[in-house]
């Protein structure tokens, strides 16, 4: 069997100032930040920033049927995806439980698909299972490597000239091309003004210390998590586990609405609970953005459990310090629990942010019919 090759430390943690994440966290290997992790964020909302992501794992997949395959056994339409765009996806188990989410880029007769650095390997080695007969070839792609560059300013004329290009893709999921490989596609989170760029990883240092002097300044995973939680944007393995459905994290919808599961597609291994909850019933928890208690002693932990009344009701998810905001998390909890009631989350209290919950009442396709055949 081939070896897959896995980033393990990136090459620019040796920019000035650039602290590494720390062991055992999830970005172990880049930088968590450069010294001011508040004021990066706030650059990533007012200005220019650049992350590095290059621990991501990417896979590239060739040959003329790539896409129809990948729409086979997975939960969003790409079928015929254009040249030039990309989409969130997943792979579900065959009781529709998340198993990988990963974002795909179509361009130049080749589907790239990036993904978190743990899970890469096993989502390799499943796409690698299920090829049988399609004409297509998945493997390793990591000669490319991912940044995030977010902002206001990141279309800059500077920023602009650095990357070689006249323009920043216009819309959520197109891309394009770069001089010299590699392509940069604008995505909707974790801000309003998000790019990843795909840079040969041979350039990294390259690239990101031009856009550095182009006037991007150097964030770390600490800032893109803060601005991720806010967003409400889940990350597989950390804000999920091994019981989420795509309903209770966000993930329902087409390329058009930013999700990952597509409502209007053929069969596909987990449709059927898609299919029914979306129909019939409602998800049994959804993921909310919790306030902490920053006067607590200590901080919850990713898995940790949230109780009412010492009951459990949720489980935690990211924790991140927030320029704003203070202390917050993402976690999943029970439907039926509401902003006001009072939680706890490892040692702090706990509050809901009430614009984090999900609009649910709508009454289901399924369910309005099986009250029609009712006479009600």
């Amino acid at each position: 069997m081939t070896e897959i090759p896995i980033v393990s430390k990136s090459r620019l943690l040796t920019v000035p100032d650039a602290v590494a994440s720390p062991p055992g966290s999830p970005d172990e290997g880049v930088a968590w930040h450069y010294g001011d992790p508040l004021g990066e964020q706030r650059a990533a909302l007012t200005g220019a920033a650049i992350v590095d992501r290059s621990d991501r794992f990417v896979i590239a997949v060739s040959g003329p049927e790539r896409l129809s395959w990948l729409h086979t056994i997975s939960s969003q339409h790409v079928a015929a995806l254009p040249p030039g765009s990309s989409a969130e996806n997943l792979s579900l188990d065959v009781n529709g439980r998340v198993e990988h989410h990963f974002v795909l880029t179509d361009l130049d007769d080749v589907t790239w698909i990036d993904t978190e650095p743990d899970r890469g390997p096993d989502l390799l080695g499943f796409l690698t299972k299920m090829v049988f007969w399609a004409k297509a070839e998945p493997r390793a792609g990591n000669e490319l490597a991912v940044l995030s560059l977010l902002g206001p300013d990141a279309g800059s004329p500077a920023i602009l000239g650095a990357l070689g290009i006249d323009a920043l893709p216009a819309t959520p999921y197109a891309a394009a091309a770069l001089p010299g490989g590699g392509f940069v596609r604008r995505m909707p989170w974790p801000t309003d003004d998000s790019y990843d760029l795909l840079v040969p990883r041979d350039r990294l240092v390259e690239i990101f210390t031009a856009l550095q002097s182009a006037g991007a300044r150097p964030a770390g995973t600490w800032a893109f998590e803060a601005l991720r939680v806010v967003a409400l944007s889940p990350r597989i393995g950390i804000d999920t586990d091994d019981r989420t459905i795509p309903h209770e994290v966000r993930w329902i919808g087409g390329p058009d609405e930013h999700g990952a599961v597509h409502l209007d597609k053929g069969c596909y291994r987990g449709q059927e609970t898609v299919a029914r909850v979306h129909n019939l019933g409602k998800p049994p928890r959804h993921l909310v953005l919790l306030h902490l208690d920053g006067s607590a002693d200590g901080r919850p932990e990713t898995g940790d459990a949230v109780t009412a009344e010492g009951r459990t009701v949720g489980r935690i998810g990211t924790i991140v310090d927030h320029f704003e905001l203070g202390p917050i998390a993402l976690a999943l909890v029970k439907r039926t629990i509401t902003p006001e009631t009072p939680l706890v989350a490892g040692p702090c209290a706990a509050a809901i942010d009430p614009d984090s919950i999900p609009a649910d009442d709508a009454v289901q396709a399924g369910r309005q019919a099986v009250e029609r055949l009712r006479g009600r």
